[in-house]
């Protein structure tokens, strides 16, 4: 597993032997930061269920300004990390929250921050996409893009107000679902 573009390009990341950690496939991410492409400058990017960081570190990568992660598993969590050292990056451009998605989102909402991109990479089966898009609305900046990765086979609702599904992609047994929030003038993917 390695940074596809940008300044940390070609960097190996950690990540460690257990089953509970699933970092994104490279041929994944590359899609996915293709498709958000300019989008990813300069944003301010919360990585949920970050596992290694994979997502968050290639934001960082190819320009945006900073990038949360939360996670709670302690073999994670040292892979994430590890990978930041790597990468030479720190508080502030990052931040590392070793808490529940819950208190993490409540944390950040208490500090008024919000973010333009929030990735999640629940585990899968264990419904996490829809019990988290329900608390994002107070992390969310105006216009933010929700980006669920999950298995072919999760349900994922077309909506859990006030987000609704904007774009879906699958490659292979793995899904990116798009999420914006549901207004008049609502921004596609």
């Amino acid at each position: 597993m390695r940074i596809i573009a940008g300044r940390f390009r070609g960097r190996s990341l950690s990540c460690p032997k257990s089953l509970r950690v699933r970092p994104t496939a490279d041929r994944v991410r590359e899609a996915l930061f293709s498709i958000l492409g300019p989008r990813v400058l300069e944003s301010r990017v919360l990585d949920l269920f970050a596992g290694t960081g994979a997502l968050g570190l290639e934001a960082l990568s190819r320009g945006a300004a900073c990038a949360v992660f939360v996670d709670q598993d302690r073999k994670a969590l040292a892979a994430l990390k590890s990978n930041l050292e790597h990468c030479a990056v720190s508080f502030p451009e990052t931040e590392v929250l070793s808490v529940s998605v819950a208190a993490a989102i409540s944390r950040l909402a208490a500090q008024e921050r919000r973010f333009d991109l929030i990735f999640m990479d629940p585990p899968y089966g264990k419904g996490w996409i829809s019990k988290t898009l329900t608390l994002l609305d107070s992390v969310a900046a105006p216009g933010a893009l929700v980006i669920a990765e999950h298995h072919e086979k999760d349900h994922v609702p077309e909506s859990v107000p006030p987000w609704q599904v904007v774009d879906r992609r699958r490659y292979g047994t793995v899904c990116l679902t798009f999420f914006g929030r549901k207004e008049k003038n609502s921004e596609n993917v």
